[in-house]
């Protein structure tokens, strides 16, 4: 007798059926998929959603849900779907199950999870998925791939309307890594997660190129291609991410980001930012350094921080508000924009103008980075997509600019001229179309070859270097000229960035009446 075929009459025996069918719902994976789990010390996908939410909020939908027709089929089909809170604000979660089915998408599976996408958007809140999936069902054919089509197309409305984060646990292949990039924000696990669109079997056949998983997707191998925004060591802190990212949040576009307590203007000291900068205008600093002293605290939420280090990005708070700072690392290529660079940056700025956070320019660089390779990797239109993404964002946005910003690296790194609204500068700051040292060959380089005695040719070579900095690269040009706002001591950087960002918060910009803009290639 199947389990269909059995018909409960009693108000008794029909709750006692209810309990019986959620219970076999709680964990519906085979006896050998559950032990080789538990033998990984993995965790199963509701104790991965209770340790993600807040305790005792989580409400579950389609727990009884399955293959229509099939009397062997599981329940859930492979996913954990429903809503529930962090940090006591709304968000809708799923969840792989690879013990059924291997978390691979079938038709149900599909449905489950476009139900909860669409509850997101009509609610507009966060959506966060839990991948750990073998793609694409193969028994299920076409249904499978159209699922995937599915679940992208509603990718797009939650796209810039709310945050998506996808949270990578283990194996994902094919469709399942299309999804997770396609969200606003990947989280992967360093020795857990994988990602690639054909695995190592399917290339070894195609291809003949032998090569393993871990080599092949690993976390950090994704994280250098730029798939990723953030490696952490375990899943206790992915889930940690995943909260302070959404602390820095808004639950939608509509929403402002959560705003907490600051210490007063008044009792701010920052007196140890004035001997901060090195006398060397070519010794290096690590930039972070600096970020958590102009922000309200230590706790930054950098991303993609194992790619393009040259540039960091990270969410921070001024003023008790969310910002996103965009700032140039002189520990890393001398803080020069590459093309990688370039679209870390433009993405970056494209999610904290779609979320209304405002954006925080520190600047230290000399220039994009030069080269053949750079030139040969699209150097020109990536480095135009950070132009264009920050011309685009109508955020407030504030330029901090402490030392060198030079060539079109300063434009870029939020100009005046480029839209920014209120540019700042330390006295240590040199703006110009390049360095000295690059000037002087440029105009210079015959005279000084046409001098023979070699210490001579130096002590040339200093003079001039020396007058382009003072009257070339100094920021009283730029100030003299109205691109810098202010000039300020390094002491009052703080109190200077709070009161331009509240002058700023009111601001309002319109686009001329158009379908969209279309980015550089």
């Amino acid at each position: 007798m199947t389990e269909s075929s059995i018909r409960p009459s009693s108000t008794a025996e029909k709750l006692a059926d209810l309990r019986e069918r959620l219970d076999k719902a709680q964990d519906p994976g085979s006896e050998r998929s559950r032990k080789k789990r538990d033998e990984a010390g993995r965790t199963t996908p509701r104790q991965r959603i209770d340790a993600l939410l807040d305790e005792g909020s989580f409400v579950e939908i389609g727990a009884l849900a399955r293959t229509p027709g099939d009397p062997d089929a599981v329940y859930s089909d492979g996913v954990v779907t429903g809503y529930g809170r962090i940090d006591g604000r709304p968000v809708a979660v799923y969840a792989h199950d690879k013990t059924v089915y291997g978390g691979s998408v079938g038709v149900t599976f599909g449905r489950k999870v476009t139900e909860v996408m669409e509850f997101a958007i009509k609610i507009s809140c966060p959506v966060i998925g839990i991948q750990d999936s073998g793609g694409a069902r193969i028994q299920d054919a076409v249904t499978s791939l159209a699922m995937y089509s599915e679940i992208a197309k509603r990718q797009l409305p939650l796209s810039g309307r709310v945050p998506q984060i996808s949270i990578m646990l283990g194996k994902s292949a094919g469709g399942a890594v299309y999804a997770p990039v396609t969200t606003d924000f990947v989280v992967a696990v360093d020795g857990e997660s994988e990602m690639y669109v054909t695995g190592p079997n399917v290339i070894r056949e195609v291809t003949g190129e032998d090569i393993t998983s871990a080599e092949l997707g690993g976390a950090r191998v994704q994280e250098q291609a730029g798939n990723i925004q953030a490696v952490v060591a375990s899943e206790e802190e992915a889930f940690d991410y995943v909260k302070d990212l959404l602390a820095h949040l808004p639950t939608s576009a509509f929403d402002a980001a959560p705003v907490v307590a600051a210490q007063p203007d008044e009792e701010l000291d920052d007196s140890a930012l004035d001997t901060f900068m090195p006398d060397d205008t070519n010794a290096g600093y690590d930039m972070m350094d600096l970020l958590v002293q102009l922000g309200d605290d230590e706790d930054l939420v950098e991303v993609q921080a194992g790619y393009a280090e040259n540039l960091i990005c990270a969410f921070g708070r001024i003023d008790g508000r969310a910002v996103g700072f965009v700032a140039n690392n002189p520990m890393v290529l001398a803080g020069c924009i590459d093309a990688d660079a370039a679209d870390k940056g433009a993405r970056f700025i494209r999610t904290c103008d779609a979320y209304n956070i405002p954006l925080v320019y520190v600047v230290d660089t000399p220039g994009y980075l030069p080269g053949v390779e750079q030139e040969r990797e699209g150097l020109i239109h990536r480095g135009a997509k950070f132009a264009f993404a920050g011309v685009e964002a109508t955020v407030p946005k504030v330029t901090l600019i402490v030392r060198k910003a030079y060539g079109g690296a300063y434009a870029v790194m939020g100009s005046k001229n480029l839209n920014g609204d209120i540019n700042l500068a330390w006295p240590t700051a040199q703006i110009a179309v390049m360095g000295s040292s690059a000037a002087v060959v440029m105009l210079q380089g015959k005279q000084l070859a046409a001098i023979e005695d070699p210490v001579q040719r130096e002590a040339m070579k200093k003079m001039f270097m020396d007058f382009y900095d003072q009257e070339m690269t100094s920021p009283y040009v730029a100030a003299e000229r109205g691109y810098i706002d202010q000039m300020i001591e390094p002491s009052q950087t703080r109190i200077a960035l709070r009161r331009a960002l509240r002058q700023l918060a009111s601001k309002q910009e319109f686009d001329l009446p158009k379908k969209h803009t279309i980015s550089p290639l």
